[in-house]
């Protein structure tokens, strides 16, 4: 059974979907789709932007990442618009700020994000420095109608419309500024950064060493398999960061997935630090030490330990449904000091309504050395100053049907127990979330690309967290 996490592909027609399109490699993902989701970009960028501010491509580590980005480079220029081509592979998070400090009409990278090898795929970056909104995406969508139906006419190539331009640099010199670097060296703390083989190697340690902070990579090789598991930096896929961690004894590890916007991370012992965690401890920080200004935004699936915290410090909380474009569509309208989503996508307004993995790490390292703890501490501080919050999902791939079913039993007020708990309300921004007593909470969420139901649950207690998990998987094989 083909998989397939954000985007739907066919022989017949390409859906474009948040950030782009992905498909797997040779079967969906050629190099003639490549070239017509490029024009349909084109064509949307000659209409509605400034073609003359030129577009920005980057690429990953994936397979024939860089020659998908030469072909995309030529078909933009066709349209008579000029490009940058990236002079090496780089994170998602680096177009961004780009085409955003050259006012470019936009940005192109080629990957497929934490997608499995098989995958690539291309994401288009807006002129403000972020992912497409909605409203952008539609108007893509229908020149890409037009693209298909006609097919991409004869056009004389222009290779003179396309440069190189280094975006590494800029891009750390940018982020550079972010974090208190004297803080960080008199910590003398020690870090090692899992690349998991993708576009973000090299750049957390650059700029660690640059100010004397000991930090060093593993997996920061170019692998298109990388490694054989999933470029994504949660359980089970940072084995190998834990091994480090516990080999080197480094006081943190951090991970970044295949294109470098989201971020995971580990305490000194191995414990897996869960995004959710991250996002916390980010936020506490941000608003109560360094009383940066702004409020929250969140989705609807992510923990109500934000609340807690936002309720402590006086921030107001925007809940938007699933998908960072909700995120930045917030904090290009409002005052948001940080958002994010449930799989480790942070973006704040020091810096870009993007993720950034390599600014999450660093952020993060600089709480540590600002507060004199570790990260299992840093946890364990929040849950006695907020009560304790015990996240957990589980993805159920499910029978033709199942899921809508799913959906249906759970939105019905006749189911009045779980987990032996009373249902006390319901909520449905975006699945439906539903209250059991003073314990927690439980979520489903239809996949809608797939025949898939993603089951979300938080509790007091980690075996509370389960027993819901437990229950509601059975329930939902059992339709």
């Amino acid at each position: 059974m083909r998989h397939c996490f954000e985007y739907t592909v066919s022989v017949n027609s390409i859906r474009f979907g948040t950030d782009g399109w992905r498909g797997v490699i040779a079967d969906d993902f050629t190099y003639q789709n490549a070239r017509k989701v490029a024009f349909a970009i084109a064509r949307y960028v000659v209409r509605a932007e400034k073609p003359g501010h030129g577009v920005i491509v980057g690429y990953d580590n994936r397979f024939a990442s860089e020659r998908v980005a030469q072909v995309v480079a030529e078909t933009i220029a066709m349209a008579d618009v000029p490009v940058w081509l990236s002079t090496s592979s780089c994170p998602s998070p680096a177009v961004s700020l780009l085409v955003r400090e050259r006012a470019a009409a936009g940005g192109v990278m080629i990957t497929a994000s934490h997608n499995p090898y098989r995958w690539n795929g291309i994401k288009f970056k807006a002129s403000y420095g972020s992912s497409a909104l909605p409203s952008i995406v539609d108007q893509i969508e229908r020149e890409l109608a037009t693209v298909q139906a006609n097919g991409i006419p004869i056009l004389p190539p222009r290779p003179g419309q396309i440069r190189p331009l280094d975006l590494l640099a800029p891009y750390l010199d940018t982020i550079d500024r972010l974090v208190d670097w004297e803080k960080l060296k008199a910590a003398n703390l020690r870090f090692v950064f899992d690349a998991m083989h993708g576009s973000a190697r090299g750049l957390l340690v650059s700029l660690m060493r640059r100010h004397g902070v000991a930090c060093d990579e593993i997996r920061g090789t170019r692998d298109p398999l990388f490694g054989g598991v999933n470029p994504e930096p949660i359980e089970p896929h940072v084995a190998a960061l834990r091994q480090a961690i516990r080999r080197g004894g480094y006081d943190a590890g951090f991970a970044a997935d295949g294109d470098g916007d989201r971020i995971g991370a580990m305490h000194s012992d191995g414990t897996f630090i869960t995004p959710q965690q991250i996002f916390s401890i980010l936020f506490w920080h941000l608003a109560g030490t360094r009383q940066v200004s702004g409020d929250l935004a969140k989705t609807f699936s992510t923990t109500k330990l934000l609340d807690k915290i936002a309720l402590r410090y006086g921030r107001r909380v925007h809940e938007v449904p699933v998908g960072f474009k909700y995120i930045c569509e917030l904090m290009l309208e409002n005052n948001i000091l940080i958002g994010g989503e449930e799989s480790g996508g942070i973006g704040t307004k020091l810096y870009l309504p993007e993720r950034d993995a390599t600014v999450s790490a660093l952020l993060l390292a600089e709480v540590m050395a600002w507060h004199g703890m570790s990260l299992g501490e840093l946890v364990a501080h929040l849950h006695s100053e907020f009560g304790e919050h015990h996240y957990g999902r589980v993805d159920l791939e499910l029978r033709p049907g199942q899921k809508e079913r799913a959906m249906e039993l759970f939105a019905d007020s006749h189911v009045a127990r779980l987990g032996g708990w009373p249902v006390v309300r319901r909520e449905d921004l975006d699945g439906i979330k539903v209250y059991v007593g003073d314990v927690g909470w439980v979520m489903v969420r239809a996949s809608g690309t797939e025949n898939m139901l993603r089951v979300y649950s938080e509790t007091s207690r980690t075996e509370n967290t389960q027993r819901l998990l437990e229950e509601v998987s059975t329930l939902v094989r059992a339709l």
